[in-house]
């Protein structure tokens, strides 16, 4: 069956040029006492995107490990990872484990991206 010039148009805004998807995050109101969109909803969305970007590999990284990626700061990084859980930006699975001894309390996360039905594979 031939596609349609329309169907490959969309396959190419679905998916990257190597196959991945094409995907990223909906684009959703920040919120909080402090948050004033004309002030903070660029920086807050770019962070997002960065650390989301980062962590859709599902790799293991401490906060630190994110932050040298991104340039985000750790207490940054930990608000967003928790926004990319909520459905507004995609109900994605965040995975917390301890990295070494529990008692030291470092923790690393990995991320598992939550593909809308448009992205899977048929």
């Amino acid at each position: 069956m031939k596609k349609s010039a329309n169907s490959d148009d969309q396959q190419n805004q679905l998916f990257k040029a190597d196959g991945s998807p094409n995907y990223v995050p909906p684009e959703a109101d920040f919120n909080g006492s402090d948050y004033s969109p004309a002030i903070d909803n660029k920086r807050l969305r770019g962070q997002l995107l960065r650390i989301f970007e980062l962590m859709k590999d599902g790799k293991w990284r401490t906060l630190n490990e994110i932050e040298a990626g991104t340039g985000d700061p750790a207490a940054s990084i930990s608000a967003q990872l928790r926004h990319l859980r909520k459905k507004r930006y995609g109900s994605h699975t965040l995975n917390k484990q301890p990295r070494g001894e529990r008692a030291h309390g470092l923790y690393e996360y990995s991320l598992i991206v939550n593909l809308p039905p448009e992205f899977q594979a048929a």
